[in-house]
């Protein structure tokens, strides 16, 4: 990254452009009390060389991905990209963090994001797909203003077995909107207990919100509670944190969503200190004038050659504030991109083949740590590539343990559940191969 300073020359031209006759002249309007009146304490500057050996020991102070064995989850997934990705993501013409809006000299981007709408719609089973929203808490939030938009009720049902994250961000979107969030327990088995769904579905509940793999990582069919909301004129929303998943599980639009939604980042975007993600949004063809964000479509233009627009983008950019389907201003179009080019590149068998490969691996890693003498998993519901474990010790201890082993063991669920100490969340997926497996069960075996 270049940077190149400003010549005193180069600033006395621009203050004169802007007819201003000095540099104090443009900071009047900060009161005299709020200005910075001493120098700031810092080191002196550093030449080409000393400033590479400064880089080089802060960047080893950072876990290196290769040499460790990570079994961190809870919502952000470590997944092989293929170089195909960046190497076709990173050419010239699709450097963009942003979508175009001139349709004529931007088809090659939006057919991209007209491909990654028809895998994403395919891959839920639902009939459309957004051009993305900005992750998969937003997404779900999102999902619930608009199932409030149709319905005009002001009541939203959610899963308490939703990632904590997602329920703190849907709050925090629904807060001032008149809109009443009531959570609904989940069973014995990790899944939402059904009898008390039917208990709290009143006239004047708009939506039910339940994950599949939900934050333990247990799969579940709301196929039977999809029925119970429309009897009562209320939508099924499906969040799916993990979509690799629905390469083997069944999709949110043959259980009977109305809208689904979920996390792409596992689609080729990596972990990347946390971000940027993905939100992706499906729903139903007559729910088209509702959805947030924007859809790119296919057209036909005066010559009579298929064309690519952006359309049903009735955001706050385009009409006013308070009509607008959402005042997410923008979109995750570079994400969106990486998203296509790695589902093009699976294919619906590759896509497939890597789900089952997550599946086993982790059903592997399931016998491999119940083999351990007090070591159990307490739900027996069916999961995809997480799964909650009970340890006979604290789990912070095991975990502080298993680092010094360069094994990062998984999430402490006493993190956000105070009364879990003894249990860990587990994340497997196909970068752990057999011989990351039996080492850590091994290793963990030594501790406990």
């Amino acid at each position: 990254m270049r940077y190149l300073p400003h010549t005193q020359a180069d600033i006395h031209k621009m203050l004169q452009e802007i007819g201003v006759d000095g540099l104090e002249t443009l900071f009047q309007s900060i009161p005299q009390d709020l200005r910075l009146k001493k120098n700031l304490n810092l080191p002196p500057p550093l030449d080409e060389e000393e400033l590479r050996h400064h880089i080089t020991r802060l960047s080893q102070k950072n876990i290196i991905d290769s040499s460790w064995i990570s079994f961190l989850g809870a919502g952000a997934y470590a997944h092989t990209i293929p170089s195909a990705t960046l190497s076709v993501a990173s050419r010239s013409e699709f450097v963009t963090a942003y979508t175009p809006y001139q349709a004529e000299v931007s088809q090659g981007n939006l057919q991209a994001f007209f491909e990654y709408q028809t895998m994403i719609a395919d891959i839920f089973d639902m009939e459309i797909a957004n051009a993305s929203l900005y992750d998969g808490s937003t997404a779900t939030a999102e999902a619930v203003l608009m199932a409030q938009r149709l319905s005009k009720k002001n009541t939203a049902l959610i899963a308490d077995s939703l990632h904590p994250e997602y329920k703190a961000v849907m709050k925090t979107y629904l807060k001032n909107l008149n809109i009443e969030v009531i959570e609904i327990p989940s069973s014995e088995t990790g899944t939402v207990d059904r009898e008390l769904l039917k208990k709290s579905l009143g006239d004047n509940v708009c939506c039910f919100v339940g994950a599949s793999p939900n934050f333990f990582g247990i799969l579940e069919d709301f196929s039977d509670v999809a029925q119970c909301l429309h009897e009562k004129n209320a939508l099924l929303i499906t969040t799916t944190p993990e979509p690799l998943a629905l390469g083997l599980a069944k999709s949110p639009g043959s259980m009977g969503a109305d809208i689904a939604v979920g996390e792409g980042r596992s689609f080729g975007i990596g972990l990347q200190f946390g971000g940027p993600s993905l939100g992706l949004f499906t729903t139903k063809k007559q729910y088209v004038r509702q959805v947030p964000g924007r859809l790119v479509g296919e057209t036909v233009d005066h010559k009579g050659q298929r064309g690519f627009v952006i359309t049903c983008a009735t955001r706050e950019q385009h009409i006013r504030r308070e009509k607008a389907t959402s005042n997410i201003c923008t979109n995750v179009a570079l994400c969106t991109l990486y998203a296509a080019i790695t589902l093009a590149l699976w294919g619906k068998e590759g896509f497939q083949d890597i789900s089952k490969i997550n599946w086993v691996r982790a059903e592997k890693m399931k016998q491999l740590l119940t083999s351990i003498k007090g070591v159990r998993l307490p739900y027996s519901s069916p999961t995809f590539n997480e799964f909650v474990v009970e340890l006979p010790t604290q789990a912070k201890k095991i975990i502080h343990a298993m680092r010094k082993e360069n094994i990062l063991m998984g999430v402490p669920l006493h993190t956000w559940y105070p009364d879990r100490e003894n249990q860990l969340l587990m994340c497997v997926t196909e970068k752990h191969n057999e011989e990351a497996l039996q080492k850590t069960a091994q290793t963990l075996k030594r501790f406990l």
